[in-house]
């Protein structure tokens, strides 16, 4: 280091990333004390810049992964639809989902408990809690938060079902409203993406959708990125919000991968969400996997 003479030296310490906040206090203060031995103790600084210009951007190779993890993705959703039967516990379409992903040979995108997250009806506890033994019952929207890893890259995708009653053959005026303004939400967002753009901004546009049909706004960002974790860089498509910190405001570049997910309350139904992955490109945003249209019915 001497012969270096280093004006900076940037370490894994990070106030306001988590995938940037490696080394623990203890060692942080040992290297301080080695360095003031020579006199550079002051030149300590994050590496957070550096660590976040190489995990934000995804190269071609790095997107072909992910799109693959999707495909299996939707995949699975597509064989749990045929599976799903009123009266099944979340848990049972959880377990039918795990196994599905060890016979493909594939990882969990997140901690295998709570991946699929499966939550049916009002007052679930929705995504990131694992599912329980609550019965799906007709009459109940119900949703899977879900996503796989290929070849270290991970998916995270979100899809409303809603389980029919008998004497109905489509969703409900009341269900479909606030699956179509989901839609919207989702599909409005992905159009106003462009680089340069600051993430609250795009955030704005999906909860002003939701917010204007007369439901309460999302109590979250509206996307993250995604990349080698499920949560994976330091940008954030979210309101500028003080826990947020400046992740809203930090440009988007080409290359980033977000998900959109913004989310309502039917009352006495439970929620409509959809959670879409899109790729920033040079003039845009393009999808990494087909987005759900139209809400997939359960008899």
């Amino acid at each position: 280091l001497k012969e270096l003479n280093p004006k900076q030296i940037a370490i894994n310490y990070s106030v306001g990333s988590e995938i940037c906040d490696g080394i623990t206090y203890g060692m942080y203060l040992t290297l301080h004390e080695y360095l003031k031995e020579i006199g550079m103790e002051n030149r300590l600084i994050s590496a957070e810049k550096i660590v976040s210009a190489l995990r934000q951007r995804k190269s071609q190779t790095e997107i072909n992964f992910m799109k693959t993890a999707f495909n299996h993705t939707l995949e699975i959703f597509d064989e749990v639809a045929k599976f799903i039967k009123p009266g099944m516990k979340e848990k049972d379409v959880a377990d039918f989902m795990k196994a599905e992903v060890k016979k493909r040979n594939l990882q969990f995108a997140w901690d295998e408990k709570v991946c699929p997250a499966v939550f049916s009806g009002p007052d679930t506890a929705a995504a990131h809690y694992a599912p329980t033994e609550r019965i799906i019952e007709k009459g109940h929207i119900l949703n899977m938060d879900f996503g796989v890893k290929y070849n270290g890259y991970c998916s995270d995708l979100q899809r409303t079902f809603y389980v029919l009653k008998d004497d109905e053959t489509s969703a409900p005026e009341d269900v479909m409203k606030g699956f179509s303004t989901i839609v919207k939400s989702v599909e409005d967002a992905m159009q106003s993406i462009k680089p340069g753009k600051l993430g609250h901004e795009i955030d704005k546009v999906a909860r002003d959708v939701v917010v204007e049909n007369g439901y309460e706004e999302f109590p979250h960002g509206l996307g993250h990125q995604v990349g080698m974790f499920s949560h994976d860089g330091t940008a954030l498509l979210g309101p500028a919000w003080e826990k947020y910190m400046e992740k809203p405001f930090q440009p988007l570049e080409e290359g980033m991968v977000f998900t959109i997910e913004p989310r309502l309350d039917v009352k006495a139904r439970g929620v409509a969400t959809i959670e879409e992955m899109i790729v920033v490109t040079k003039n845009g945003a393009e999808w990494l996997s087909k987005p759900q249209k139209e809400i997939l019915l359960i008899k």
